[in-house]
C-alpha cells in the first residue's frame, strides 16, 4: 500500500529525483500507471530512466538501460535541482519529525550515537531545493519523533547556523518543502499555517485503525480530519507482483517465484 499510495503522488511529465528503496518502487509503478511521462533521475546521473528490472539502488545499472542522457551528480543536482527544475525528491530516512525534518546519519548524538547510518548522500540536497518532497518510512514510535537527533535533510522547521534557533525554511533561504509523508499505516500532511504533520488518511483495509497512529507517533498528532485511503487495484497489484518486483525485493508477499517451487 505505501507504493501504491506515494505513486499516486506523482504526476505526468513530472522531473522526480529517487533514492533507494520504496522510493524507486513507487515511482515505476506511477511511470507503468498513470504517468508514462514521468522523467525519473538519481544522483548517480541518471535522467529519464527506463528500467525494466528493479534496480537494487540508486546507482545500480539496471536505471541506465535505454535512458536518453546519463549525466553525474554534480550535473543532477547542481544544473539541475538548483534551478528548480526538479519537481518532486522522494526520500526514505531512520527518524522524522513533526515539521518534516528526516534524519538519516544517526541515532543519538552526532559524535556519540547509538547508531550511524548511511546518510546523507543527496538527501539534504533533494529536501533542500526539490519543489516538493514525498516522504516513505515505517510508522513507529521511534521514528516518528517530536524533534529529530539529526536533521540530514531539512523540513518545514529546522535550525539556523550557528545558533541553532528553529526558523520555517524561508528563512533559510529554501523553497518547496515535504507535502507528505507515507508510512506504513498511512499518509501523513503537513498544515500550511502551522507547517506540523496531521494524518490526512490511514490504510484501513490493512486493519489500521487512527488509535493505531497515535500509539506508533512520538508527538501528539492530529487525526479528526482523516478519511480512509483508497485501497490499491488489482492492476497497480499485479504490475508490483509480477514485473516491477516479483522477487519481492522491497514488497511484503511471498515472491512468485518463490511460490512456484
Amino acid at each position: 500500500m505505501m507504493a501504491v499510495a506515494g505513486s499516486r503522488m506523482l504526476k505526468d511529465g513530472e522531473l522526480v529525483l529517487v533514492g533507494s528503496g520504496l522510493p524507486m518502487v513507487a515511482t515505476i509503478l506511477a511511470k507503468y500507471t498513470h504517468a508514462p511521462n514521468l522523467v525519473i533521475m538519481t544522483e548517480a546521473g541518471v535522467y529519464d530512466a527506463q528500467p525494466l528490472h528493479l534496480p537494487f539502488c540508486v546507482a545500480d545499472a539496471r536505471f541506465s538501460f535505454n535512458n536518453p542522457w546519463m549525466g553525474t551528480p554534480i550535473e543532477l543536482l547542481g544544473h539541475i535541482l538548483q534551478t528548480k527544475r526538479i519537481d518532486v525528491g522522494f526520500l526514505g530516512g531512520a527518524q522524522v519529525d513533526k515539521y518534516g525534518n528526516l534524519n538519516s546519519t544517526c541515532v543519538g548524538d552526532y559524535f556519540h550515537p547509538h547508531k550511524r547510518f548511511e546518510g546523507s548522500g543527496g538527501a539534504a540536497d533533494f529536501a533542500a531545493m526539490a519543489n516538493r518532497t514525498i516522504i516513505i518510512m515505517s510508522h513507529e514510535k521511534r521514528r516518528f519523533v517530536d524533534e529529530v537527533d539529526f536533521i540530514t535533510s531539512p523540513g518545514w522547521r529546522c535550525s539556523k547556523f550557528p545558533d541553532n534557533k528553529k526558523v520555517f525554511r524561508e528563512e533559510l533561504g529554501l523553497w518547496g518543502g515535504p507535502v507528505a509523508v507515507v508510512s506504513t499505516m498511512g499518509i501523513m500532511k503537513f498544515h500550511p499555517e502551522t507547517r506540523v504533520m496531521y494524518v490526512d488518511a490511514y490504510f484501513d483495509d490493512l486493519g489500521v485503525t487512527l488509535e493505531e497512529i497515535k500509539e506508533n507517533t512520538g508527538f501528539d498528532i492530529y487525526t479528526s480530519k482523516a478519511v480512509p485511503c483508497t485501497p490499491p487495484t488489482y492492476a497497480e497489484l499485479e504490475l508490483l507482483r509480477t514485473r516491477i518486483d516479483p522477487e519481492g525485493i522491497y514488497m511484503r508477499y511471498t515472491p512468485l517465484t518463490a511460490a512456484a517451487k
